[in-house]
């Protein structure tokens, strides 16, 4: 078993896969520990097997097994992509620990789900978070999301995620080059929109622009690989750079060298990347999904509807086309970064909301 410590302050974090991993997800979820940490909690965090949310048997065994190695009462914070995915391990251990789930969006709106696996992942994660007595979601919208899985509001508490103040961050107000530089950052999923950037940009080539891509092209091969095949069919390979993963860093760098953040996701939990580009003064073009509609309310941005390529294109033509656009939207989106909230006030929510989870009974009633 770990060794007990200072019980009410202790929190075990259980993660699928590599907790370093550079994902929006897995960002928030290293932001809240190191900030829980620099308010006296110890977080151990736990990795489980890489193969969640469609976990194998072994891989669902080892949950089981980590869950039993730790102190009855103990305070466990489960993220959803495995949570979802292990409800009879989470049932199992409901009584003995304090469980939490942690969800970014619910697993069945995944992007390019058949029916039948779609049905499946939504029971599966009903019945999963039946066994927790609290629900942090990053969003006001997911918290919606979760109205046909049976969570009592109640039992919901919204942490939005934070941004960090950059010394890159400045005003945009004027293009400093003729090409317009657009960023995109997203693992190259399905969910993520790209296919519909790269159609609407198709139609858009005899505007000076040029695109890069910044996200893991190894998480969904086929899907980067069918990208790559459709930029080469529209003839885009010297104005699309699929960059790859990077480290926050070299992030930065891009969010400093780019013109406009474009999002083109079918949907999202929250949308972490749009509001890092924000906390760089960049103006946005985004599909009105997670928490995009409220980011953008300022009119630092352009919403267009989800899976629309033609929504895409006529947003990004009044940017290319009209001078007088991209001016009025960057000048909005560097007041808008006052707005933008912190890593340190959300580690305090989920400090306060953890602090009171540690004082109630065990058992759930």
């Amino acid at each position: 078993m770990i060794p007990s410590a200072t019980a009410e302050r202790r929190l075990a974090l259980l993660l699928p896969g590599d907790p370093l991993t550079l994902t929006g997800g897995y960002l928030y979820d290293q932001r809240i520990a190191a900030g829980l940490r620099e308010r006296g909690w110890q977080v151990d965090v736990l990795a489980l097997h890489d193969s969640f949310p469609q976990p194998t048997p072994a891989a669902l065994a080892d949950a089981h097994e980590r869950l039993q190695s730790l102190n009855p009462g103990a305070l466990v914070l489960i993220d959803g992509l495995a949570l979802g995915a292990m409800p009879e391990v989470a049932l199992r251990h409901s009584q003995r620990l304090r469980l939490l789930a942690l969800v970014h969006h619910p697993l069945a709106l995944e992007t390019g789900l058949d029916a039948v696996r779609a049905d499946a992942l939504r029971e599966s994660e009903r019945r999963a978070l039946q066994a927790v007595r609290a629900v942090i979601v990053t969003s006001a919208e997911t918290a919606a999301n979760l109205g046909p899985y049976g969570v009592a509001a109640e039992r919901i508490t919204v942490i939005e995620p934070g941004t960090d103040s950059s010394t890159l961050a400045q005003p945009r107000s004027v293009r400093r080059n003729a090409r317009l530089e657009l960023l995109a950052v997203a693992t190259l999923s399905a969910r993520k929109g790209h296919a519909l950037l790269v159609e609407a940009l198709a139609e858009l080539r005899h505007h000076d622009w040029h695109l890069t891509c910044v996200g893991s092209a190894t998480r969904d091969a086929a899907t980067a690989a069918d990208l790559r095949r459709q930029i080469e069919v529209a003839g885009l390979q010297a104005r699309i750079t699929l960059q790859g993963e990077v480290d926050q860093s070299t992030l930065q760098q891009f969010y400093h060298c780019a013109d406009v953040f474009v999002q083109a996701s079918h949907h999202e939990g929250y949308g972490m990347a749009l509001a890092e580009a924000l906390a760089q003064g960049l103006p946005v073009v985004s599909t009105a999904t997670g928490a995009a509609p409220r980011l953008l309310a300022s009119g630092n941005g352009l919403l267009v509807e989800p899976g629309s390529a033609a929504a895409l294109q006529s947003a990004l033509t009044s940017l290319l086309a009209d001078a007088e656009v991209l001016p009025r939207l960057a000048e909005a989106a560097w007041r808008a970064r006052a707005a933008l909230r912190s890593w340190s006030q959300a580690a305090e929510e989920c400090d306060q909301l953890l602090s009171t989870l540690a004082n109630e009974p065990v058992a759930l009633s």
